[in-house]
């Protein structure tokens, strides 16, 4: 008889975990990834600094387990290590108030030396730990130096023996500083800077050093793993990504459903179900009644967009043909912050179009699923997207998404096919605005056909996008290290 291979102890290490500090979709896939994997008989668990944020909401709560001095470089720094165990999944939490004490992420070198800190203070605690860790799976490149101590400073060491995966979410932002820099906070040896190992183009890349060194390397969309791997998305890293050969894995992303489900969800004034989509009218009348728009007529299509104001999400489209779609029979909110010309065109343009278009710049937790489950079309024009996650929510709410033909995205949405009624959504091709208006010109005249927006919700409502396939995924590639 054939055993089944077994996962030891998996410890997932981040910069950010939703429920307890969320800045971007990282965090989502980091807090879901515990809860799931258990459905599995895995047991995974998170390690993450103790920012302030979360200590001040948290500490009453958590447990200490021991504390330590760690070297950074010719520092000594004290490592608090404290345990939370919050709705079965437990957290391990590395407290610095020097570096944890203000934002999570500061930018610069400061950022590298947070998170050159928190690599260091990782490794040192796991040994400590109430749990037998086999698996170090660490994410983006704050996270990314692990596999590299794992293999060169530890060894004669229990992390030395440490499978390691690294999930690349977003290839753009690799943390790149001097050798000098890595070497003075880490000891990284100076034979590990060359083009073969960490250096890239004159600097040490972190993430570079995960991709080398971890044992399996994962991204979050099968087509963003094949995008990676060609120098238009591969950020100069396309030729490293490509030597991993089949070590690197693209694993989609999903949603957790007990979050994000609209028959219960308490953050939208009424709850609905495929079957009870009435209610979903009464969340898009009061959406535009407390945002102070005019109330939409039986062909007003409400048009959603949450996400950063970055050109990584296809600002500069919207912006370009703003005035062209609001000569169309819509009503429009924007919820989301970034770059200030994004924000103060968006301003402009809500002036403009007083009472027809909300731009609302900042972040809001509950009116982001008022947007999700209130709108009738959700705009997602990306230049690049790794997975994305507002996509599939949109759907999980019967919110048809419109999104460009890239990364997850693609293997997301599918388009409409007016002839067979397949789909999903509604998708274009080239970064281009004029096509994207199009796209949502044809997305109006198929939702105002009541037959054909009848099946598309339901299409979209039903597609399954949850957390269970994607853990079940990561459960299969685990395995494979064992």
């Amino acid at each position: 008889m054939v055993q089944k291979k077994k996962v030891g102890g998996v410890l997932i290490a981040a910069a950010e975990c939703a429920p307890l500090l969320k800045v971007g979709g990282l965090a989502d896939v980091v807090g879901a990834l515990p809860k799931y994997l258990k459905k599995l008989g895995i047991d995974a668990r998170i390690i993450m600094p103790f920012h302030r944020e979360v200590k001040e909401r948290y500490a009453a709560e958590a447990e200490h387990l021991c504390d330590f001095q760690a070297s950074l470089g010719w520092r000594s720094q004290f490592v608090g290590v404290d345990k939370l165990e919050l709705d079965g999944t437990i957290y391990y939490f590395i407290d610095n108030e020097f570096y944890f004490g203000g934002p999570v992420y500061c930018g610069g070198e400061f950022e590298g030396e947070q998170y050159a800190f928190f690599t260091r203070a990782v490794m040192d605690a796991i040994p400590q730990l109430d749990f037998d860790v086999s698996i170090l799976h660490c994410n983006d490149w704050h996270t990314a130096m692990m596999p590299l101590l794992a293999k060169t400073q530890y060894q004669g060491g229990m992390q030395a023996s440490l499978k390691t995966v690294l999930t690349i979410h977003n290839l753009h932002f690799q943390g790149q500083f001097s050798h000098e820099f890595d070497r003075d906070l880490l000891r990284v040896d100076d034979s590990l800077a060359t083009p073969e190992f960490i250096e890239h183009y004159g600097c040490d890349n972190m993430l570079k050093a995960g991709i080398v060194f971890a044992d399996k390397v994962t991204t979050v969309s099968p087509t963003y793993a094949q995008e990676i791997c060609g120098p238009l998305a591969g950020e100069s890293l396309d030729g490293v990504l490509r030597s991993r050969g089949s070590d690197l894995v693209g694993i989609l992303n999903g949603i957790d459903y007990d979050v994000w489900n609209p028959e219960t969800d308490k953050a939208i004034p009424a709850n609905y179900s495929v079957k009870s989509l009435a209610n979903k009218k009464k969340v898009r009348d009061a959406l535009l009644y407390d945002l102070g728009l005019e109330p939409a007529g039986k062909n007003t299509a409400v048009i959603g967009m949450v996400g950063r104001l970055t050109p990584q999400k296809g600002v500069d489209l919207v912006n370009f043909v703003i005035d062209e779609l609001m000569g169309e029979d819509v009503r429009v909110v924007i919820l989301g912050s970034g770059y200030g010309e994004y924000e103060n065109a968006l301003r402009g343009a809500e002036a403009r179009h007083k009472g027809r278009l909300c731009s609302y710049i900042g972040y809001n937790g509950d009116l982001s699923h008022r947007i999700y489950a209130g709108s009738d079309l959700f705009l997602m024009p990306s230049l690049f997207e790794p997975c994305g996650i507002s996509q599939l929510i949109a759907m999980r709410y019967g919110t048809l998404p419109i999104v460009r033909e890239t990364g997850g995205l693609k293997d997301t949405v599918f388009p409409y096919n007016e002839y067979t009624g397949e789909g999903n959504g509604f998708s274009f091709a080239n970064y281009d605005a004029g096509e994207m208006l199009n796209v949502i010109r044809w997305a109006l005249n198929v939702w105002r056909n009541a037959k054909a927006r009848k099946a598309l919700i339901k299409q979209a409502m039903e597609s399954d996008y949850s957390f269970d396939r994607c853990a079940e995924s990561y459960a299969e590639l685990y395995k494979s290290l064992t």
